[in-house]
């Protein structure tokens, strides 16, 4: 293996503007890819362009003050026309630099290339794949903890593949119980703002993957994002002692999909509760479950450790279309999370999502009933849009008709899904707007038009926070970026952390 001791990298996080407000939970993945970079002796920079509005700006004065062996690069789907412009600018600035580019994005077309050529066909998700090619250096697709050093060396391949167990670059339950955590301190942390009932908060990842097969959700043909590794109690609540001791936290975002996919749920909450003994404080927590697994033992331990709110994606009051996204969970399950939850104490966040399969002004009318009757404490409702890697971009046809349509047909109905194919390197195409007239359909189906879909939903949005007294959500205003004007004097702490610093 090549030496690292004198390798320079810098890892990238670009800026969210599909969100309403940037600076709230810090980019894990990467942070976690740093740390393992930093356990295998290589000097890390990390550049977090989270709401930074002159992002550009401050890439460039980097670049032009520092000598790099590589540079890495994480991308969501919704951040790809911001990373298009990164790459860009590392070429104008160093054009030899490699770039190396991986994360959700790179994984979700990934697996929808392979399931192609599984099929033996050419799709989209092979011409997806293809301009990713034509973009950087090497694609790093699945787990990056590992194949992040195998990127590295000089003589890789243009891509690396971590998210398939047998070729040695997937984690195991076990890697991923002994590498080290996200290394926050390449970060300013405290820029980060998100408070849980008045404690000061950050997020913490407890498992990786998610079983379930919903049709709008990337990576159900993806190993990383589709198998289960969860970590020990024990593991868990040493890093939330950690971040208790090390940063004053007192209130956790666990982002896992869903906490109670964990069999040893009810013993995590039991001995998140011990912790605050030790401490003699109190947390206040925050997470995911799915709601035909929720029980009441799990819903009074998470209130004894501290739960006040849960989010649950209930995505949609209609059982057909419950059925059509392959929810698992039906509307009697969903009501009775609401339930349980409700007798434990605990509040609920309702997600709901609107443009599935078959979806009618009906079915969109019995989401917005179901939400006046089952009275959650909090809501959203997006419009879906079909991403690489989700069953709805995956198993899509060529609509029979119309040019650069794609058709999604329900195994179980019949009903079907039409998306607009994109180019999501350059369409600025958001998975969640402004819920005050920011949402745009890039589906339809055979009831209701784009702009039918946007209407509707906008309509559940009025109706239900009006009925229920929920207030909008508040975003927030972009960062500037003061750079130096070629003054020498570096980018600050909140953009820029380094491992040698």
């Amino acid at each position: 293996m090549t030496q690292t001791a004198n390798f320079k990298v810098a890892l990238v996080t670009p800026p969210s503007i599909f969100l309403l407000d940037q600076r709230v939970f810090p980019n894990l993945g990467i942070l976690k890819v740093a740390s393992c970079l930093e356990a295998e002796g290589y000097s890390v920079d990390l550049l977090d362009f989270s709401g930074i509005e002159n992002y550009l700006d401050a890439l460039r004065d980097y670049l032009n003050s520092h000598q790099l062996k590589a540079i890495g690069i994480t991308v969501t789907t919704p951040q790809m026309p911001s990373a298009g412009r990164i790459i860009q600018t590392i070429r104008e600035t160093q054009p030899d630099l490699k770039i190396i580019m991986g994360g959700p994005h790179v994984t979700l077309v990934a697996s929808a290339w392979k399931l192609e050529k599984k099929a033996n066909r050419v799709g989209r998700g092979h011409h997806a794949f293809e301009h990713l090619k034509t973009l950087v250096d090497i694609l790093v697709a699945g787990d990056g903890e590992r194949a992040i050093i195998s990127a590295l060396q000089d003589d890789s391949d243009w891509f690396v593949d971590g998210d398939e167990p047998s070729l040695g670059l997937f984690m195991s339950k076990d890697d991923y119980e002994k590498t080290p955590w996200p290394a926050r301190h390449l970060i300013d942390l405290k820029s980060y703002r998100y408070h849980i009932e008045g404690h000061k908060s950050t997020s913490l990842i407890a498992q990786l993957g998610c079983p379930f097969h919903c049709g709008f959700c990337g990576g159900r043909h993806s190993k990383s994002l589709r198998n289960i590794r969860t970590r020990s109690s024990e593991s868990i609540i040493s890093e939330i002692e950690f971040l208790h001791k090390e940063y004053g936290y007192t209130g956790f975002m666990f982002y896992d999909d869903e906490l109670n996919v964990n069999k040893k749920m009810v013993e995590l909450m039991q001995q998140t509760t011990k912790l605050q003994k030790k401490y003699n404080t109190e947390f206040r927590l925050r997470g995911f479950v799915k709601a035909e697994l929720f029980t009441q033992e799990q819903a009074d331990a998470m209130f004894e450790a501290g739960f006040r709110w849960l989010l649950s994606g209930f995505e949609s009051g209609s059982p057909r279309i419950l059925t059509n996204i392959e929810k698992r969970a039906t509307q009697e399950d969903n009501t009775n999370a609401i339930e349980i939850a409700k007798k434990a104490g605990l509040k609920v966040k309702a997600l709901m999502s609107v443009g599935h399969p078959g979806e009618s002004a009906q079915t969109i009318t019995d989401t917005k009933n179901w939400l006046l009757k089952v009275k959650p404490d909090d809501f959203d409702c997006t419009v879906i849009t079909t991403y690489p890697g989700t069953p709805y971009y995956d198993l899509a046809l060529p609509h029979e008709s119309r040019e650069g349509i794609y058709t999604f047909t329900s195994p179980k109905t019949g009903d079907r899904l039409h998306s607009h194919d994109l180019d999501y390197t350059k369409v600025e195409d958001y998975y969640k707007g402004d819920p005050k007239g920011g949402y745009r359909a890039y589906v339809y189906t055979d009831h209701l038009k784009e702009e039918e879909i946007v209407k509707l939903r906008d309509e559940v949005e009025e109706t239900v926070r009006k009925e229920l007294c929920i207030p909008f959500n508040p975003g927030s205003d972009s960062v500037q970026y003061e750079h130096s004007m070629g003054m020498g004097k570096g980018l600050p702490d909140f953009i820029l952390r380094s491992s040698s610093s």
